[in-house]
């Protein structure tokens, strides 16, 4: 199959590390991370490896500028704002937030990488396709040409960035002498997922992708991942697509919703931290792998042997409320 064509930003091949002292706590299973989260300082965690995809498009269409969105500390918005720094295209992000958000993490770094931001309400940021395309025609009306990415760049071009993780993925496998019968990623926007996903499809690999949702349900992303393996299938050619029962979502682990913790998740991500000194995050990586250490303490994942976790960053999004919550330990 022949992909599009990509950029070279991220530091790729990520390395993939056993988590000895929590399999060994666990038992009968290993448990290995993938350090996505160490694709580079600057543009690190997961979007990267999407944005080479998509940044390449928008380059060989002679886009400008590129244009996103996302929560004030999204991860996504840091890495489009670092890479078009990288590549010197401008970069033009619409937030949801408000004024009263510290100017720190993510939001900070946006701003020291010259991204033009706008801040706006939750209820403004419902009607987003809208604002992403006013901005558009603003920039087209000054001699601009703006590339929309949607949230996550979860798109068709982006879930590529993981159907390219999956070859590296068996690839490592060779190398390290393991087979990982369960993958395992947070679903924020479901373009990790969908790439994964179909990767593991076309290659005919014998992994059970599984998605922990980290908002919203199985239902929407489902959808959500569907919407992009079909539009995957539009660049390759390729006519793959799963049922509902085919799209293994684990439910149940979205907490308070995006971007809120429970007391139970922090505690959860300093034990981790502790115990193998690995930083997760509070809205992605922390939710999800709160989700997987629970399921396998519940039986529910007793048929896998060797499980990979995807790590897709997030440490600059820590906020006060998340960082207050250690305080009380």
């Amino acid at each position: 199959m022949e992909m599009p064509r990509k950029l070279t930003i991220a530091n790729l091949p990520t390395n993939i590390e056993h988590l000895k002292r929590l399999s060994s706590e666990l038992g009968n299973v290993d448990i290995y991370l993938k350090r996505d989260d160490q694709t580079g300082t600057e543009v690190s965690g997961n979007k990267i490896r999407k944005l080479e995809f998509a940044i390449a498009e928008a380059i060989d269409n002679g886009y400008d500028t590129l244009i996103t969105c996302g929560a004030v500390q999204s991860n996504h918005a840091r890495a489009t704002a670092a890479a078009a720094a990288k590549i010197g295209l401008k970069c033009h992000l619409i937030l949801r937030g408000s004024n009263e958000d510290v100017f720190e993490g993510n939001y900070f770094l946006d701003g020291l990488f010259g991204a033009s931001i706008d801040i706006v309400g939750s209820d403004d940021f419902n009607n987003i396709d809208e604002l992403l395309k006013n901005k558009q025609a603003e920039l087209e009306s000054k001699g601009r040409k703006g590339y929309i990415l949607p949230i996550g760049a979860s798109n068709g071009i982006g879930g590529f960035g993981y159907f390219h993780a999956m070859n590296e993925i068996l690839e490592q496998e060779k190398a390290l002498g393991i087979h990982f019968d369960a993958i395992v990623t947070t679903v924020g926007s479901a373009g990790t997922f969908a790439g994964l996903l179909y990767a593991n499809t076309f290659t005919k690999n014998d992994a059970v992708v599984y998605g922990i949702n980290i908002s919203a349900d199985r239902e929407y992303f489902a959808d959500e991942t569907k919407k992009i393996i079909a539009e995957m299938n539009e660049y390759t050619g390729e006519n793959i697509s799963l049922s509902y029962d085919e799209i293994p979502i684990i439910d149940g682990y979205a907490g308070r919703g995006y971007g809120l913790s429970t007391k139970e998740e922090i505690d959860f991500i300093k034990y981790i931290a502790s115990l193998e000194g690995v930083a997760l995050d509070p809205v992605y990586t922390g939710k999800a792998f709160y989700g997987l250490y629970n399921e396998i303490k519940k039986g529910n994942l007793s048929n896998h042997k060797n499980i990979l976790f995807i790590h897709t960053g997030g440490i600059f999004g820590w906020k006060a409320e998340q960082r207050d919550i250690i305080k009380n330990f």
